[in-house]
């Protein structure tokens, strides 16, 4: 496994598979994570979507200043096997982006939960961050949605 999957993790373990839920973030029905630190969450996909999506080839990413609502459509990724939408897990405003993804899209494939996030966003409503998924929750899903 790779260096960036801690012991108090979750791992998913489907078909031959296995899916890293990170412990320390909330999650979306939709396959993104957010870690909340004060009012600035950092968003990515999550290990589960990267592995779906297969080798990605490109991201797009929002625009910095831009009002999104939870739930919002931000992008697309693309990938060698897909085009996937991607989602806002908050409300709030993109105060950065991730440009390294611009030449390394890969990243999201290789480290997903670290330097494969995608923006930060300062939230308007920091409650909304309760309403995501708990890790067990998204864990949960990801074996219930796999088939």
């Amino acid at each position: 496994m790779k260096g960036w999957v801690l012991s108090e993790d979750i791992i998913v373990e489907l078909k031959a598979k296995k899916y890293i839920v990170k412990k320390d973030r909330r999650y979306t029905e939709t396959d993104e994570w957010a870690i909340l630190e004060g009012d600035v969450a950092t968003v990515g996909l999550t290990d589960y979507a990267q592995k779906e999506l297969k080798d990605i080839v490109s991201i797009e990413l929002p625009e910095i200043g831009r009002k999104v609502k939870k739930g919002e459509e931000i992008g697309v990724v693309d990938s060698i096997k897909a085009s996937s939408t991607y989602y806002s897990p908050l409300s709030g405003e993109i105060i950065e982006v991730n440009e390294e993804l611009t030449g390394s899209p890969e990243l999201v494939n290789k480290d997903p939960y670290g330097k494969g996030w995608v923006f930060k966003i300062r939230v308007d409503n920091p409650g909304e961050y309760d309403s995501l998924l708990t890790p067990e929750k998204y864990a949960e899903k990801v074996k219930t949605s796999h088939h």
